[in-house]
């Protein structure tokens, strides 16, 4: 019925999440509001995980991507799960700390870590940090150094990989601000120029071939094309790379005729290209690491958000303004990303309007959606939009100084605040 399996209607016809009734949440925590099924979110860790578990002899590790959704609870989840994580910033880095996320499962990401992010890494032992290009390499030497360190590194790879996406999230190929390219020898320089520095240990190697993915093909072949790097490394250097992070990228269902395919489908064919071309070139198979971030929070997170007006343009549309928008989701002004849009208080009415969902900031282009169905919406009305757990958060703004929505948790119909919502006096606290 819904593009969430962790979405109902109740008794009172209104939208549940986890069991539990989003217009009493509504209520309770007040509008615009980001709220997570935390039972969704450990159901998919636990594919993803027993995946690595079934299809690589455990011999791997589930790192969640962090820029999806960050906060302390999500990494105390992920944690309990026996999963790692990603970061790209000392800011999600200090995050996890600060809830004593175990630093060996930590992946450091990023095209321009800046000395200071690099410093504090190195200082606290994350496990890899992923090197982006030869300026950072030669800056995690200096650092490693300075505090008679040896710090394992993967090099970040682009396997020239067509990622059928958008393009500002296609980030595997040649053209593109991440890695190293294997088509120039750049990729093979590096390597090159790592084993000359002192003060790192190049452990493997890294790739990740764009976002909202749902073919299986562009994974298979950033497979076989990593593993055919690291048969060319052997040969060339005589170095054994130990170690395969894939990325991540899997699609989910935003709107209903999205169509990804299972998790486990991803991981079994992508396994099996693994193994074989491992058998190819003579390798054993590596330590396996992937990095799922949307996957594992877009669908279990939704934003509730309160109606309050409505803008019938005869002939041209229908204007439906709710309290949130660009501020608590940029991502239709971004990508034009779609989303599907449900009357929390009616949702089991049938949707009989068209409409442009729109914000509330002082932007022409403060949309959440165009030619949205729904059921006809009135003032006061509470509206659901669905799977926004991943880039929402994560990617909200005080433009307009507007503060930022609370989030709750749901676990079997219960709910509990995970993130406060920001004050007026929050707007200010670093103003001079």
């Amino acid at each position: 019925m819904f593009v969430s399996d962790c979405l109902s209607v109740n008794e009172a016809g209104h939208l549940t999440i986890g069991s539990a009734d989003t217009v009493e949440l509504a209520r309770t925590y007040g509008t615009p509001l980001y709220v997570f099924d935390e039972g969704t979110i450990r159901d998919t860790l636990r594919q993803y995980k027993g995946s690595i578990d079934r299809y690589y002899g455990g011999k791997g590790l589930v790192a969640y991507a962090s820029k999806a959704f960050a906060c302390k609870e999500i990494y105390r989840i992920v944690e309990s799960e026996g999963c790692g994580i990603d970061v790209v910033s000392r800011g999600e880095l200090y995050t996890a700390l600060s809830v004593g996320f175990p630093v060996e499962k930590i992946f450091y990401h990023g095209n321009n870590k800046t000395v200071e992010e690099l410093t504090y890494a190195i200082e606290h032992n994350v496990g890899r940090i992923v090197v982006d290009n030869l300026t950072e390499l030669e800056r995690i030497s200096a650092i490693a150094i300075s505090q008679n360190k040896v710090v394992p590194i993967l090099l970040r790879i682009k396997p020239g990989i067509d990622a059928h996406t958008h393009n500002f999230v296609r980030t595997g190929q040649i053209d593109s601000k991440f890695g190293f390219a294997l088509e120039t020898g750049e990729a093979l320089d590096a390597v090159r120029y790592a084993l000359t520095h002192p003060g790192v240990a190049l452990k493997g190697i890294h790739c990740h071939i764009g976002s909202q993915i749902f073919e299986i093909d562009p994974f298979e072949c950033a497979a076989e094309v990593m593993i055919g790097f690291m048969a060319a490394v052997r040969d060339e250097t005589g170095l054994i790379l130990t170690e395969l992070n894939l990325g991540g990228g899997f699609g989910i269902k935003y709107v209903p005729e999205n169509d990804p395919v299972p998790y486990q489908d991803y991981m079994e064919k992508v396994s099996g290209m693994v193994h074989t071309t491992c058998r190819k070139y003579g390798l054993e198979t590596p330590f396996i690491a992937i990095e799922p971030g949307r996957s594992v929070v877009g669908s279990a997170g939704i934003t509730l958000y309160t109606v309050g007006g409505v803008k019938v343009i005869p002939n041209i549309r229908t204007y439906v303004s709710v309290d949130g928008g660009m501020t608590d989701n940029p991502r239709y002004i971004l990508y034009q990303s779609q989303y599907e849009a449900v009357l929390a208080n009616r949702a089991a009415d049938p949707k009989d309007s068209v409409i442009t969902l729109a914000g509330r900031c002082c932007e022409s282009g403060d949309l959440v959606g165009e030619g949205m169905p729904i059921q006809s919406p009135k003032v006061d009305d509470i509206i659901a939009v669905l799977a926004t757990g991943a880039y929402n958060y994560s990617m909200a703004s005080n433009y307009n100084r507007v503060p930022r929505p609370a989030a709750v948790m749901v676990r079997d119909g219960q709910a509990r605040e995970i993130i406060r919502r920001e004050s007026m006096e929050d707007l200010v606290r670093n103003d001079l």
